[in-house]
């Protein structure tokens, strides 16, 4: 069977991906995909990865995992989403690093799968607007607390890409920039399900409809109307040229009041960040996603 796993990370997509999965959930079973409710997995999956933190999994186990979280008998495709699958917000930043325990995560799924096809697919984020909404969702006061004393400026995803990839060369890597996912917000749920880029799926269009303004999607679906042999490629370039002239400022622009941050620190930040990616890009044994 092939296995995915959408991992979030926290503060990108609040559950998006998975609510369009569910969205296409008939469609995608009869094409031999699952899309079980959350519910089914994610609190069995937490609990089976840390017993296996003292203990290696049954060897039934597998089975047993399947049993529960699968209603169909025939899926050859299981895609699950997960933001805490790593971890929970309050431990992403421990050690000083992003997700130090998700390289021993990613191999705990690949023993209770073993024989299956894993794959695991990641958005990144500029971490000058990622440290301040994952501020939000901890419990901590400080930002010297949250990131255990790190500076950010020190923070780097293609460490943690590098760590997964190295633990675990045998499981598929999919990683994109939650800054791009409304121009291939369509492309990454076709992935995730195993689809041609050319399947119609439903709510193709549900992030760009959130951030651009009510005359601006109808003007861009009147567009695809008159349009319809465009390609996908074709239409990111269309998409992103609405956004530029309808997306909503409320939606878009988030607030960075961080205590003792300075417009030269996010500078900084961001084109770390960018030369940050471009390695990310050119790393053997991950697919990675672009506008």
């Amino acid at each position: 069977m092939q296995i995915i796993f959408h991992a979030g990370v926290h503060c990108t997509d609040d559950d998006r991906i998975l609510k369009c999965l569910l969205k296409n959930r008939g469609d995608f079973a009869n094409l031999g995909a699952a899309v079980p409710p959350p519910g089914r997995y994610r609190k069995l999956l937490h609990q089976t990865m840390l017993a296996m933190s003292d203990a290696k999994a049954s060897s039934d186990a597998r089975d047993v995992l399947i049993e529960s979280i699968l209603e169909e008998d025939d899926a050859e495709r299981l895609i699950m989403s997960n933001d805490n699958l790593f971890c929970v917000p309050n431990m992403a930043l421990r050690g000083g690093l992003l997700y130090d325990r998700a390289e021993e995560r990613v191999r705990f799924l690949s023993e209770l799968f073993a024989g299956d096809e894993i794959e695991v697919f990641l958005a990144i984020c500029n971490p000058a607007t990622f440290l301040p909404a994952m501020f939000g969702k901890t419990k901590y006061n400080n930002f010297a607390e949250m990131t255990f004393g790190a500076d950010p400026r020190d923070l780097r995803w293609s460490e943690l890409v590098q760590r997964i990839r190295d633990n675990n060369p045998n499981v598929a890597l999919t990683v994109w920039c939650n800054e791009d996912t409304p121009l291939i917000w369509a492309h990454l749920i076709r992935e995730m399900a195993g689809l041609d880029q050319n399947e119609k799926i439903k709510g193709g269009f549900d992030l760009i409809s959130e951030i651009m303004t009510k005359e601006g999607i109808q003007r861009f679906r009147a567009y695809l109307a008159q349009h319809p042999e465009m390609t996908e490629a074709q239409k990111r370039r269309v998409i992103s040229a609405f956004l530029d002239k309808f997306a909503r400022e409320d939606m878009i622009e988030e607030e960075l009041d961080v205590p003792g941050w300075t417009e030269e620190l996010i500078d900084e930040l961001t084109d770390t960040y960018d030369a940050d990616v471009e390695e990310i890009s050119r790393m053997p044994g991950v697919s990675f996603i672009t506008a």
